[in-house]
């Protein structure tokens, strides 16, 4: 018999200075058997980086075709592509030429180091790519953050993100690799 996903929910307040938006979204995460605490809650951090009404988890591990993460405007087209981990190049060349905006989080602080080094000529061509590092100390006190319910207060300034629950506060800073044209 498979194991099934574990149910995360999670009410999530975005202040976003930097970009002059506010939301308060009551989310739905489905943690897969093969997933990670700190890669679910590396996804929902993507998604408080660039909260949007409108932006919705996909079936992520499970659809080869999705990202982990996406914007789709009015007309089902793809505003916005959010993946998580060392892709091969032909995954963001497949993203970026069906989405606006690409945005890739990186994570795994030796593996990321070699991925880069041996893909950043390649995807440098990419210029609505975005590439975002999380090291491993941070990656590691996120985790901590990870409840079956989750009440989360998220400020993004200057691109910093302060993160707080009733327990926990963390400031968080992620390393720009690249960043879109």
């Amino acid at each position: 018999m498979a194991l099934k996903a574990t149910i995360y929910k999670a009410v999530v307040n975005v202040a976003d200075l930097d970009n002059n938006r506010f939301l308060d979204s009551n989310l739905t995460l489905a943690r897969h058997p093969s997933e990670t605490q700190e890669r679910m809650m590396l996804r929902l951090l993507a998604w408080i980086k660039y909260a949007n009404e409108r932006l919705q988890f996909t079936r992520g591990l499970c659809a080869d075709d999705e990202p982990e993460v996406w914007l789709k405007n009015d007309h089902l087209g793809i505003e916005l592509w959010i993946e998580l981990g060392l892709p091969e190049e032909r995954r963001l060349k497949k993203a970026c030429s069906q989405s606006g905006q690409v945005a890739l989080f990186t994570y795994n602080s030796r593996a990321a180091q070699v991925w880069w080094q041996q893909n950043q000529s390649k995807v440098s061509q990419f210029k609505n790519l975005s590439i975002w590092y999380l090291d491993d100390d941070q990656l590691a006190k996120l985790s901590a953050f990870a409840n079956r319910t989750m009440n989360l207060q998220a400020t993004i300034q200057d691109d910093t993100i302060w993160l707080s629950d009733d327990s926990h506060h963390l400031e968080i800073h992620f390393t720009c690799w690249q960043q879109s044209a």
